[in-house]
């Protein structure tokens, strides 16, 4: 009888220090826009690994789709359902901090042992720093390249991207003769796709702006917006003129996946290899071709941030400090180019992605150190706002290109001073 007692006193025993571990865990929400499970599966280890010294803490990392992305945070944050921490591109990124929505964990990385902050690159944590405060950290500092379908190329007889590079003649010129060159409408492929097929709404400045600095223009400067520059306008009119007179870029409203084969180059990032995985094709990375103006390369960036209305700051500030150290970087660079020196500079960096090359990789490492970042105010949602009905005149096949960025200049004027 009392042997059964003490076994039931030993089992409520266990139930209630349960119970008391369940009360005491902290679930910190992440919000991301990948819904790559090779990205999830390294973010998940990495929050395991943050586990192993925070054993009542759980990171749920929250998938929002990259186009709803900023509008669904900001609903968040203000309908007083704040996620703890997020990533979040350069071109919020001013915006947010101005606003008074991230945290400043300049603290927590400084009291971390071992973080080593001095190991960033100073150029790249310019947008996520004031003074000595820091609002974010990137994790990705990511140059945009041509993928193009090698297979596609030599069933064409056509000279590659590659082979153009080491003979200097990749130019937009050229991507834009080949994109026609390869396009079969028979068989439903497509010369060229823009950004993540999202280049006539989300992602409309990261599918222009390389080519616009290639021919020697910018979306604006000293607060004066440019894009209706005579530079800016032949840029934007070649990238017109593959859709509406060549008919060899995929068009709004159309389907042409470069990455299931139906497009024979496109422009993205590093973190998109993983989609290739199962490619029924041979394919190769350049960087992005040159104009007029010469080499522009342009680097798109997003960091880790803790938002300010979150429930757990301190904590969330102390997990963004262990993604972000050395060893994490490490292992999130074989999908985001990283802002650490040691990493960048590293021959395993150029050895962490067993889907490229070191040669491969040595063309992103020189991207992020030539390119520039996309465009940025602390007004730009506004100006995206603001921009979008002109851009969306700019997608017809009888738009004057010149009259339609006079006028988006005109609309986003005000607020660019």
């Amino acid at each position: 009888m009392q042997t059964k007692l003490i076994k039931r006193l030993i089992i409520a025993t266990a139930l209630c220090g349960a119970l008391t571990t369940a009360a005491n865990a902290t679930e910190l929400r992440f919000t991301v826009w990948t819904g790559s499970q090779p990205h999830l599966d390294m973010l998940n280890a990495i929050a395991a690994g943050f586990a192993e010294t925070h054993p009542d803490v759980t990171v749920k990392f929250d998938t929002i789709p990259f186009n709803d992305y900023v509008q669904k945070i900001t609903l968040q944050l203000a309908g007083g359902n704040p996620p703890d921490l997020g990533w979040l591109l350069e071109n919020s990124g001013p915006a947010f901090v101005d606003a008074g929505t991230l945290v400043d964990v300049s603290k927590t990385l400084n009291d971390t042992a071992g973080y080593d902050y001095a190991d960033f690159s100073k150029p790249a944590m310019g947008l996520w720093t004031s003074g000595d405060a820091v609002y974010g950290v990137p994790f990705s500092t990511s140059p945009f390249l041509i993928y193009y379908n090698k297979s596609l190329y030599d069933a064409a007889g056509l000279e590659t991207p590659s082979e153009r590079v080491a003979d200097g003649s990749w130019t937009w010129e050229q991507l834009k003769a080949d994109a026609a060159a390869l396009r079969d409408a028979d068989a439903g492929i497509w010369g060229y796709e823009t950004v993540d097929g999202q280049g006539y709404g989300a992602r409309v400045m990261h599918n222009l702006m390389p080519i616009v600095r290639a021919y020697g223009g910018e979306a604006w400067s000293d607060g004066t917006c440019t894009l209706n520059s005579d530079d800016a306008v032949e840029a934007v009119t070649l990238f017109h003129d593959m859709v509406y007179k060549d008919g060899s870029t995929v068009p709004p409203g159309e389907q042409g996946d470069f990455f299931s084969g139906k497009s024979a180059l496109t422009m993205t990032q590093l973190s998109r290899v993983s989609k290739l995985a199962d490619a029924g094709f041979d394919w190769g990375i350049v960087p992005l071709p040159k104009g007029p103006a010469g080499d522009a390369q342009t680097v798109g960036q997003a960091a880790i941030v803790a938002f300010a209305q979150g429930k757990n700051k301190e904590l969330a500030a102390e997990f963004l400090a262990y993604m972000t150290d050395k060893d994490n970087v490490a292992k999130m660079a074989e999908f985001f180019p990283p802002a650490r020196k040691s990493v960048l500079q590293s021959e395993a960096f150029l050895s962490s992605n067993p889907a490229v090359t070191p040669e491969q990789m040595e063309i992103v490492a020189a991207g992020i150190e030539a390119g520039s970042v996309l465009p940025n105010s602390v007004n730009y949602p506004q100006i995206e706002a603001e921009a979008r009905p002109d851009f969306d005149a700019l997608w017809a096949p009888d738009a004057n290109v010149k009259a339609v960025l006079d006028k988006l200049c005109k609309d986003i004027q005000p607020l660019l001073k």
